[in-house]
């Protein structure tokens, strides 16, 4: 394969994470360190409408400190968006604006960091690329809390939230048992079509303060198997904890979340969701007659960055890193996806997916996974997503409080 020479640039998409800036130190940090052949390193502000808005900033002249410092810090560094990209054979504006900066900014690497949506998003700039022969390598660089990509044994992102939610009710466990008076608590986790982030309260249950009773969307929700559950439960030990997704539908298709309130779409058609954890709060204090709390972890299961998995850190960085040395191997039109190779002690390798099999897919918790009951998970779920929340955050403290990174965002300018 011939050397391809040309700058980089690099886009965040979809809901952020505690990890996806881990992603971007590894890409702008790698990409940095072969000048001769990548010479200047470009971000999209606010993914790819900051390339559709000539908004880009230059990141080969941020403060290295401050590149490694994006290790610690939560959220999208460079601003992120849920913009849909039509079809170019329907409409090939955006497209045609694209292949227009790239070729204004000698841009001949392309990284987007992102979910299903933003794999569909680099998959088809990919294509488009490919058919006006323009010669730029296109790689996906995995994101996802609901860690739900395709072709990925897991994605950045979800260690982290899984390590605060089951931390978190460890926690919530103590204050609640330290009291004689019936409690129900309902946790409600994120999690629109897959259960990942639910499940994953059951590893609190590793050291015995987890949930009593977890329900996933993967399964129908019956409001009076809950109640029946829930009853059991509280005669047993008379406090109940439920962990479930935000996204549990009812064997009719229809969303428990839908019978609050109607709530706007995003550009790709997803309902905002919420406020299921209230729902069922209220049901249970009026069919049980007990102490009730509803608790969405909502934006803080993907913020925590105190709380963020070492190994998720480090494996988001690793993802980063491998996808520009893959890039300058010649590599395109591939997602870097993790594998989990053998049994014994846990490992990950970086592999390649082809964008087209993870575009607009989704990846399930395995029905084999969740216990005949319907009310929660398996040893293997434990034994699959245990070694995902070691090790310990990467983060760096003045006053008491986190050191973030903090980016000058300098306004790229072509030939500069």
């Amino acid at each position: 394969m011939t050397a391809l020479k040309g700058n980089l640039i690099f886009g965040q998409s979809g809901g952020p994470t505690s990890v996806i800036n881990a992603s971007a130190a590894g890409v702008i940090l790698e990409a940095l360190e072969h000048p001769g052949l990548i010479p200047r390193v470009f971000g999209m502000h606010h993914g790819i409408e900051g390339i559709l808005h000539d908004d880009l900033f230059d990141l080969s002249k941020e403060d290295r400190r401050e590149l490694e410092l994006l290790c610690g810090t939560p959220s999208s560094i460079l601003g992120t968006c849920r913009y849909k990209l039509e079809d170019p054979q329907a409409d090939d504006g955006d497209f045609e604006r694209i292949l227009e900066i790239l070729r204004k900014y000698d841009i001949r690497y392309f990284f987007y960091n992102g979910g299903n949506d933003s794999m569909d998003t680099c998959s088809k700039v990919s294509r488009y690329l490919q058919s006006k022969d323009y010669d730029c390598r296109v790689i996906g660089i995995p994101k996802t809390v609901d860690n739900d990509l395709f072709g990925t044994d897991h994605c950045p992102g979800y260690g982290s939230a899984a390590r605060y939610i089951a931390t978190s009710i460890a926690e919530v466990w103590h204050d609640t048992h330290s009291y004689k008076t019936p409690m129900a608590v309902v946790f409600e986790c994120m999690g629109r079509h897959a259960g990942w982030l639910a499940g994953a309260s059951a590893l609190a249950g590793v050291i015995g303060r987890g949930p009593d009773l977890v329900y996933l969307p993967e399964v129908a929700f019956d409001q009076e198997k809950m109640l029946a559950d829930a009853r059991q439960v509280l005669r047993q030990k008379n406090v109940v904890l439920i962990s479930v997704s935000e996204g549990i539908m009812t064997a009719d298709g229809r969303l428990v979340a839908e019978q609050l309130s109607s709530r706007a779409t995003d550009a790709f058609g997803h309902k905002q969701l919420g406020g299921t954890a209230a729902l069922l709060a209220d049901l249970l204090a009026g069919e049980l007659g007990v102490k009730v709390r509803g608790i969405e972890f909502s934006l803080l299961q993907r913020s925590a960055a105190h709380c963020a998995s070492g190994v998720d850190i480090e494996e988001a960085l690793l993802a980063g890193r491998t996808g520009v040395k893959a890039a300058m191997e010649g590599a395109s039109g591939v997602m870097m996806g993790y594998a989990r190779p053998g049994h014994g002690a846990y490992r990950c390798e970086i592999i390649q997916v082809p964008l087209e099999e993870v575009a607009n897919r989704e990846k399930m918790v395995p029905l084999t996974w969740i216990n005949e009951e319907g009310n929660g998970v398996t040893r293997d779920f434990i034994d699959y997503a245990l070694p995902l929340i070691g090790g310990e955050p990467h983060q760096i403290h003045e006053e008491g409080l986190p050191r973030f990174a903090l980016l000058k965002k300098i306004p790229a300018r072509p030939g500069v």
